[in-house]
């Protein structure tokens, strides 16, 4: 069985297209899709056209519950620039999108934790940069979800966690469209991956056991650059140009 991961696209479709490449030479028997899929100053419409045509199981990120639930006057400028775009047929996919999925006994999908999607669970964040939290911390934020692989997105920082204790890993596949940004909850902080590429990752079970491959892929990074400079967000513009946010200031 082989499980081609991706979260985090933010309607990045560039990146999403070289990703959709890439997979016909992976050859994954399933896709799935951790969230966050369209919220982002670049091609939001477009990128949830394509989607809207996937039967990929799609766990429904933080930004994807904000442009369902919140009123656009209640939303950042992110989400509202996305809002504005997005059409009915697009917003009723969005709404089709569940908070987790169980794939199988043995994989489970979430967007941030088990039951928050808008919590790290592979970073830790008590400065101004994320950190890989001990596994007491991640034992406890796993709650009591017992799956052998627990996916899930939200950070943007690819990781494969093993966790002594019960033997589970959690996967992080990292994220499609942005490789990093900075943000205010649960305090200022920034996520940066350190390049522009767009990831995703494959895990093959092999007998009993899963093995794990990110893949870390080109694509036209200064087109989609320009593209949110054009629409007035030149921090996500320096971010998809170079993979750093810039300092905190």
């Amino acid at each position: 069985m082989k499980i081609a991961v991706i979260s985090d696209i933010h309607g990045n479709l560039l990146a999403l297209e070289a990703v959709l490449e890439d997979l016909k030479n992976a050859s994954p028997d399933l896709i799935v899709n951790l969230g966050d899929c369209v919220s982002g100053p670049l091609w939001p419409e477009e990128t949830a056209a394509i989607l809207r045509e996937t039967d990929w199981p799609t766990v429904r990120g933080n930004h994807d519950r904000f442009l369902i639930e919140d009123p656009i006057e209640k939303m950042g400028p992110t989400d509202a620039f996305s809002a504005e775009r997005l059409s009915d047929e697009s917003m009723d996919w969005l709404r089709t999108t569940r908070a987790t999925i169980r794939v199988s006994d043995d994989v489970f999908l979430c967007h941030g934790t088990p039951d928050d999607d808008n919590r790290y669970l592979t970073e830790k964040v008590d400065g101004p940069k994320g950190h890989l939290p001990d596994e007491e911390t991640l034992l406890a934020d796993i709650r009591s979800e017992s799956a052998p692989v627990i996916c899930c997105g939200h950070t943007h920082i690819p990781r494969v966690i093993h966790l002594s204790a019960t033997g589970q890993t959690i996967l992080n596949p990292g994220s499609v469209g942005l490789p990093s940004y900075e943000d205010d909850h649960p305090h200022r902080h920034k996520m940066e991956v350190g390049s522009p590429h767009a990831r995703y990752a494959v895990m093959t079970r092999s007998g009993k056991d899963w093995n794990f491959q990110e893949r870390i892929l080109s694509y036209d990074w200064d087109a989609a650059s320009l593209e949110a400079d054009r629409n007035g967000r030149p921090g996500w513009a320096r971010a998809l140009k170079h993979g750093f946010y810039g300092p905190l200031s």
